[in-house]
């Protein structure tokens, strides 16, 4: 495979989407790499930058904020990823409550944001950790997010107790637009990575809506699981994603379709340009969550996977089969959040039991011939996951 790389008849997209696949399918729980214990509580929600890939921002349930550098400068195996600075309960500036969501601004990583239940949104400077920006709501902030690809505007966009989304303005430091239609908090927010002025929000309501915020005519449709068969929603609501809260979104890599979870223990995947229920089955994926659940869709693989906190695990799945892939186990409480770092598929979780544990692939053998379907069997992944592993490599693919 390498020689044939090297003589030109192989694209290197090939081996690139299949050594990806290889190492998401190997994630174990590295004893060589630890992170850090600096929460006193729960950690709510974790964010990788993307510009480097070194730094990593925490937020946990006793309103502190953490970054830590994730490079591993000591030249041994065994090291811990540091703490580069804390907004602890000392700084003046701390939130005085839960911090629920912290995000990296996307272009570079002097500015991050936060948002907590004291009801406010702040946009730090990151060398002076003082606030730029301190946005303020009449309810708990469950979710913001910026898009990760937004050139014409710079909007946040913010989940508060009360149903309306507001989309407030990093340039202006004003909110300049709310979105209605709601009735219930929105627990999640999420911009699409294919279209910078689409949007995807869920709520306690049990609906999910998409938005085009250049329009103010409302959202551009709502996800109904049923697909518009009256016969099967007649006992419940009409146009519901879910028959309970609807507390996670995650788009796919390339924008095409989103996941969803319910406090109904169902995961669900929709085409986001027609609102359609894709109808795949990942059987029950528990979820008592009331709040946000920060959940991860990997990227540059073949087949896509989902890593889902189901209590005290995280849960694999083939993004497009539902097939359970692997159960990550390893922390001692509930597992709120989850992360992939953007270019190594390592994945980090923070959970209640104030831990966040780095999951690494695991190195392949130096016997072990360089045959994708030997990685993938010693990896466990059922039989469709093996054969569609086998796609990444069929030469009539890219």
């Amino acid at each position: 495979m390498i020689l044939a790389l090297k003589a030109g008849l192989d694209d290197p997209l090939r081996l690139r989407r299949a050594e990806s696949t290889r190492r998401v399918l190997s994630l174990t729980l590295n004893p060589d790499r630890e992170v850090d214990r600096i929460h006193g509580n729960g950690i709510n929600t974790i964010d990788i930058e993307v510009v480097e890939g070194r730094y990593m921002l925490s937020g946990g349930a006793d309103g502190v904020i953490v970054i830590y550098d994730l490079e591993n400068y000591s030249g041994k195996l065994h090291y811990t990823c540091k703490s580069v600075c804390t907004v602890g309960r000392s700084n003046r500036y701390v939130h005085k409550f839960s911090v629920e969501t912290v995000q990296w601004y996307p272009y570079d990583t002097g500015m991050f944001v936060s948002s907590s239940f004291d009801k406010t949104m702040k946009v730090w400077d990151t060398e002076t950790l003082k606030p730029a920006e301190v946005f303020e709501f009449e309810g708990n902030v469950y979710s913001h997010h910026l898009s990760p690809i937004a050139r014409k505007h710079s909007l946040i966009a913010v989940g508060t107790k009360d149903p309306k989304i507001h989309l407030c303005d990093l340039k202006s430091g004003s909110r300049i637009q709310v979105l209605q239609g709601h009735r219930a908090e929105i627990l999640s927010v999420r911009w699409s990575p294919r279209y910078e002025h689409i949007l995807a929000t869920a709520s306690a309501d049990s609906k999910v809506k998409v938005w085009d915020v250049r329009r103010a005519s409302g959202c551009l449709f709502s996800l109904d699981q049923h697909n518009g068969d009256k016969s099967k929603a007649a006992s419940e609501a009409v146009n519901t994603a879910h028959n309970g809260r609807v507390n996670g979104l995650c788009f796919t890599g390339d924008g095409l379709y989103l996941l969803t979870t319910g406090t109904d223990d169902r995961m669900r995947l929709w085409n986001s340009a027609t609102g359609e229920n894709t109808l795949v089955n990942y059987g029950k994926v528990s979820n008592g969550n009331r709040k946000k659940l920060q959940f991860a869709v990997s990227r540059g693989c073949g087949p896509e996977f989902v890593f889902v906190p189901c209590e005290s695990s995280v849960a694999v799945y083939a993004v497009h089969t539902g097939e359970l892939v692997s159960t990550l186990r390893g922390h001692y409480n509930n597992v709120d959040c989850c992360e992939l770092h953007p270019d190594y598929q390592e994945l980090y979780t923070g959970g209640k039991d104030c831990n966040i544990l780095a999951w690494i692939p695991v190195l392949r053998s130096p016997d072990v011939e360089d045959e994708p379907k030997s990685a993938n069997q010693a990896a466990g992944a059922p039989s469709s996951v093996n054969q569609a592993f086998q796609d990444a490599w069929s030469s009539d693919e890219d």
